[in-house]
């Protein structure tokens, strides 16, 4: 019964004042129009970019996703967007300013958002005064993404290009070691293939030559070495081969003029601003002058009720 009663005399109230809340509310709309127009709100245009990461290896347990995200939400990136497209003039802060710094990020953060999706693709939402400039920023942090990778791996796989090419020096300063030892062998002593002049000598030996019986004693003082030799240079050879074939590819890589993202949404120039929304500002200034008015209007109805009663 209470609560009826309550409602009973709101409506009431709101009847018997519906002339004045209708001109407040009215009103309230109206400098809600007013003030949310472009003369006092800047109106701001928005521009979104959507993309997987493509080309990069993650580090630790982070993901592909992870590592990009990161790398866009870098420092230099955003010093590179901020100077190229002259944001302390956009956003109307003076860089000799003490903090103009951290002014800048601020409202950096505030116009540029960058989140993974539920898909795990990354969204690039920007907003700006000038909806060409909003496209342009999102297309440049996508470029200078992919321009901050390429720097990171061209540094660490230069390095790995370097120790292969490093490696491939001992290695063939290994084998010439090896061959010139052999070449020696043979030049000093006659050794050049010792299982086949194993065979003549030993046939030469029988026959009663001089000439075999010296060659089998070079044979068996120097011969197990040259079978060494052969042995270590083939086995060499082989390792050789194996390491070149690694550093071929990296330096593939390394010379590769590769892309770091799959651009699933193509930012573009948005013909709608996207803030103020207008509608919602209006709506809620004439709801708040309704429900201000309303409570007013009650509290002066009831003043009796909350003064104070006479002794």
């Amino acid at each position: 019964m209470d609560n009826n009663f309550n409602n009973l005399s709101l409506v009431q109230l709101i009847l018997k004042w519906k002339w004045h809340i209708l001109i407040i509310t009215l009103v309230a709309a109206i400098c809600g129009a007013i003030f949310s127009s472009s003369v006092f709100i800047t109106p701001l245009y928005k521009s979104e970019a959507i993309a997987y990461p493509a080309n990069i290896s993650p580090y630790s347990e982070e993901s592909e996703t992870e590592q990009m995200l990161q790398i866009i939400n870098s420092q230099s990136i955003a010093d590179s967007i901020i100077e190229k497209h002259d944001l302390w003039t956009d956003y109307k802060i003076d860089r000799n300013y003490q903090y103009a710094k951290t002014y800048m990020m601020q409202e950096f953060h505030e116009k540029i958002k960058i989140t993974k999706t539920p898909y795990e693709a990354i969204s690039i939402v920007v907003n700006d005064k000038d909806p060409v400039v909003a496209c342009d920023i999102a297309k440049d942090i996508l470029y200078f993404y992919d321009q901050k990778v390429a720097q990171l791996h061209h540094e660490k796989v230069g390095e790995v290009v370097i120790m292969y090419e490093r490696q491939l020096e001992l290695k063939q300063q290994g084998i010439d070691s090896l061959k010139q030892r052999l070449s020696d062998l043979g030049e000093q002593y006659g050794i050049s293939n010792y299982s086949g002049q194993l065979r003549e000598v030993t046939r030469g030996y029988i026959n009663g030559s001089s000439k075999a019986t010296e060659m089998k004693r070079n044979l068996e003082l120097y011969g197990p070495e040259a079978i060494d030799l052969e042995t270590k240079i083939i086995a060499e050879g082989n390792t050789y081969s194996s390491v070149k074939m690694d550093y071929e590819k990296e330096l593939r890589f390394y010379n590769s003029n590769l892309t770091y993202s799959n651009i699933i949404t193509e930012p573009y120039p948005a013909d709608k601003k996207s803030f103020p929304v207008r509608w919602i500002i209006v709506s809620l200034s004439a709801l708040a002058a309704f429900l201000l008015s309303v409570i007013v209007l009650f509290i002066i109805e009831n003043r009796k009720k909350f003064a104070p009663a006479e002794k």
